[in-house]
């Protein structure tokens, strides 16, 4: 008996402006149903291999819900498929809701629902020797030809009540440069390191240290952010020619927004935020780091 190899993958949906999903998660038989076609769709990736399972998720997850340190939402799949009843035949393990309930650990969470973008997330196990080929043909060839089938996104929309853009298939590494990219189009790429650290190096730490933004060290999975009041941060801007206390207290409430945005996207990623006072700048990185 092989010990298995977990390869991890996402059905990506980008929904139409204006239109969100009817409901986060699919009931067992739907999940069956999509995950039927699902499986279809990857067939050309799998079917020279012969001991491969497919284990999905039947539900919506925000991007933040699946690019969490240690991959939970893909590592309780694999769990899963791991205590299923095994078969000398490849399984394909659809995880449905019961009342609108996922298992444990699969449920997607209000706060992240309404959003354009959509996760399916599935797992690929197997031999060591059949998933690793698989799991190198995906990376090197699902952004080129991993565009959902007709059916596999029609039955997709007819179940989710939602009007669906785009239906493609992505590796988890995908999922993270395609979010490395949305993040630098809407202003918040110096806070993408961090989170890559978390994921992929999260014995790791890194700083956010580049005026104006907020100071922030992140180690051991929290995230530390320096609070400086009002005259200490005043001291250390570099644009000098702001002279007017008004114009100076209006960048700071926007440098304290720019804190809270910050902050609220380390925890939508699964991480822990301090705020930590410092009641000197010049001592703030030391701060930060006891």
């Amino acid at each position: 008996m092989f010990e298995p190899v977990y390869s991890y993958g996402l059905l990506a949906l980008e929904l139409s402006p204006g239109t969100p999903a009817s409901h986060a998660t699919l009931s067992v038989g739907d999940a069956e149903r999509l995950g039927t076609l699902i499986a279809g769709d990857l067939r050309p990736w799998c079917a020279p291999h012969r001991d491969i399972d497919i284990s999905l998720a039947g539900a919506l997850f925000d991007p933040v819900e699946i690019l969490r340190p240690l991959w939970p939402v893909h590592a309780e799949i694999a769990r899963l498929n791991h205590l299923a009843p095994k078969s000398p035949d490849a399984r394909l393990l659809c995880l449905g809701a019961s009342s609108g309930q996922m298992p444990a650990g699969l449920q997607p969470e209000p706060d992240y629902q309404n959003g354009p973008l959509r996760w399916i997330p599935f797992v690929l196990s197997g031999p060591a020797e059949q998933i690793l080929p698989i799991q190198n043909g995906m990376e090197a060839e699902l952004m080129e030809r991993g565009m959902a089938g007709a059916a596999t996104a029609l039955h997709a929309q007819e179940l989710l009540g939602a009007a669906i853009e785009h239906a493609r298939y992505m590796t988890l590494h995908d999922g993270v440069a395609m979010m490395a990219m949305q993040y630098g189009h809407n202003g918040l790429e110096p806070i993408w390191p961090l989170i890559e650290t978390a994921l992929f190096a999260p014995e790791q730490s890194a700083w956010l240290d580049s005026e104006p933004e907020p100071l922030i060290y992140l180690n051991q999975g929290i995230g530390h952010i320096a609070m400086l009041d009002y005259h200490q941060w005043a001291i250390v801007q570099p644009d000098a020619s702001i002279k007017s206390g008004e114009q100076l207290e209006t960048r700071f409430q926007m440098y304290q927004m720019r804190q809270r945005q910050l902050a609220a996207l380390l925890q939508a990623h699964g991480l822990e935020v301090h705020f930590d006072f410092c009641p000197d700048n010049t001592s703030a990185r030391e701060i930060l780091q006891r």
